[in-house]
């Protein structure tokens, strides 16, 4: 062939059917004969996705979203995804261990940067907004007598809202001042405005929502009465360092009942972070189980947290649109650090020139693989 010919495999979407079109051993010969093979990934597929992955060519790069199963196999590829192990979550050092034994590079998605330091895509907006949505809606829930339910994506932001502002004129219905109080902490983020977004969409007053970030949080130290006098709070910080505790369980007991705090959304998710400000929980949720009870005295109001590592998947179509937007004029840069782009154009690769950011990618890869094997990977 003097083109490369693309086929994708897609994911059956019939129930309980096993079968393949193509199995790892022919998709392996196509390659061979110049075809570009994309996979679906799939569920109930009899080959499970590594199968596929293991006959993929080294030197393709392999593009996903959430980490991958553990435990799993080593790691020859490289690794386009949000692997969560950068900052010492629970199991980091296997993680990149994987890595290490199969040879394999980790192109991690959270810490795509500019040369300013910003990320070059994220799902952080919609994250915030998703996030602020369940609020609502589990804190409507919870005054109701009820807890969440499981919860399925919505087609777009509209349904979404429908379903927040019924939810902010019953949590009204609960409140003597008729107020819906909200305090979001990391307010001039993406995550910050989105929740800040729907918040104000779904019928908050500007006055009732307070917005906070690093000046209010730094001009004194945790943790915060403004957080208890709240009844929804929403975490949309990014964490990277020890700092104090927003609120802890000691702080809870010692308010008792006077406390307005129904409802915490950490979308920021440092759950198994050793320096998570927010030391009340110990579980992600899920969309199956939303929210998870924080352990408390008995006869005090009930609190819950919502810690969904996937918020934006609560609004697919349109988070994946913005994201995907956002990252394609990186991914036109890839060639440049796998080779694609020919050696003349591979002589550009520098700090700043075309593909700068995989090299910073890769460069904070191998200084976060070096300190697992410090730690024993």
């Amino acid at each position: 062939m003097t083109q490369t010919q693309p086929l994708w495999l897609r994911c059956e979407t019939k129930p309980a059917e096993h079968r393949s079109a193509l199995t790892p051993t022919t998709a392996r010969k196509l390659i061979d004969a110049g075809f570009a093979i994309t996979v679906e990934r799939d569920p109930q597929r009899i080959f499970d996705d590594a199968e596929f992955e293991a006959y993929a060519p080294k030197d393709f790069p392999i593009i996903g979203l959430k980490e991958l199963d553990t435990p799993g196999p080593d790691l020859c590829h490289t690794h386009i995804q949000f692997a969560h192990c950068y900052k010492h979550q629970e199991g980091w050092v296997d993680v990149l261990a994987r890595f290490k034994r199969g040879g394999g590079k980790l192109y991690d998605l959270e810490f795509l940067e500019d040369a300013n330091g910003r990320r070059v895509a994220a799902f952080g907006w919609h994250a915030g907004f998703a996030g602020a949505a369940l609020g609502l809606i589990g804190l409507a829930e919870q005054l109701e007598g009820r807890q969440l339910g499981k919860q399925t994506a919505y087609p777009n932001e509209d349904e979404l809202l429908k379903v927040t502002r019924s939810a902010v004129e019953t949590i009204r219905k609960h409140r003597p001042d008729n107020q819906v109080k909200s305090l979001v902490i990391g307010a001039l983020g993406r995550c910050g405005r989105g929740a800040i977004d729907c918040l104000e969409k779904s019928g908050c007053r500007p006055e009732e929502i307070l917005r906070w970030d690093i000046q209010e949080t730094s001009a004194k130290s945790g943790p915060y009465q403004e957080i208890l006098d709240a009844d929804l709070f929403v975490n949309c910080i990014y964490l990277s360092k020890k700092i104090p505790s927003f609120v802890d369980r000691a702080f809870l007991e010692k308010a008792g009942k006077d406390r307005r705090l129904g409802m915490i959304v950490d979308v920021s998710c440092d759950t198994t972070n050793p320096n998570n400000p927010l030391p009340v929980y110990s579980i992600n949720t899920t969309f199956d189980a939303p929210t998870v009870a924080v352990e408390l005295p008995e006869g005090l109001p009930k609190l819950e947290v919502i810690s969904i590592d996937h918020l934006p998947t609560l609004l697919p179509r349109e988070a994946s649109e913005q994201f995907s937007h956002d990252l394609l004029p990186s991914l036109l840069q890839l060639p440049y650090v796998t080779g694609a782009a020919g050696s003349e154009a591979l002589q550009h690769v520098n700090e700043e020139g075309k593909g700068a950011v995989w090299t910073r990618a890769e460069a904070l890869f191998r200084k976060h693989l070096a300190e697992a094997e410090a730690n024993g990977a």
